[in-house]
């Protein structure tokens, strides 16, 4: 059962997956960490053990993001909010296994 679109976290793009993403730096233990509220709807929480220096804490959650989604990490960039914990990433490749593959993953 496919989720209604104000509902998910992300969303088909012309060139991929746009995905909203929280992200937490310098967590315990990193990995996805499911849905969460935002201020304009639902984002999957993103822990990433690097320190939001440098873009170091970007390039870990776009590593971690091409690692559980299997996709090579160039296809996966951060597009909005470099700076936020609240960030959009562009992922690049069929957004429609994209989807797929998100929805397996936050369930």
């Amino acid at each position: 059962m496919a989720l209604a679109p104000r509902a998910c976290a992300w969303r088909m793009a012309e060139d991929g997956l746009e995905l909203r993403v929280k992200a937490q730096p310098r967590a315990r233990r990193p990995g996805l960490q499911g849905l969460v509220a935002g201020a304009d709807g639902p984002r999957l929480k993103v822990a990433v053990n690097e320190a939001p220096e440098d873009g170091r804490a970007n390039r870990a959650i776009c590593a971690l993001l091409a690692k559980a989604l299997a996709v090579v990490p160039s296809r996966v960039s951060v597009t909005q909010g470099t700076t936020s914990r609240e960030k959009t990433v562009l992922i690049g490749g069929d957004a429609a296994a994209l989807a797929a593959r998100m929805a397996e993953l936050a369930t």
